[in-house]
């Protein structure tokens, strides 16, 4: 996905009513999983990503720091991020647990 053209969001739009549910592209431009639930706020909160599985089944929960997601809106508005994890090092990490 070409991210050139979309919009990053402010810091007011970083809401979980906004963040949740985004999907979320890995290192390698390939979609890793999506954000379920937001921990905190500001940039010392953290995102729990459901990531592998399929169709949500199967799927592990591992939380990353906020601050290690670019969030942004594509043409359509929809709600988005990239980072710098592979879809494999997120698998790696220990499951989170609320």
């Amino acid at each position: 996905m070409d991210h050139t053209n979309h919009v990053r969001l402010t810091t007011a739009e970083r809401t979980p009513s906004i963040l949740e549910g985004a999907t979320i592209y890995g290192a390698d431009d390939h979609k890793v999983g999506k954000i379920d639930h937001i921990h905190g706020s500001g940039a010392g909160g953290s995102a729990v990503i459901d990531v592998g599985g399929f169709l949500g089944i199967g799927a592990k929960p591992v939380a990353i720091p906020i601050s290690d997601l670019d969030f942004m809106r594509d043409e359509d508005g929809d709600v988005h991020a990239i980072t710098r994890w592979t879809k494999d090092e997120l698998k790696d990490m220990p499951e989170h647990r609320d």
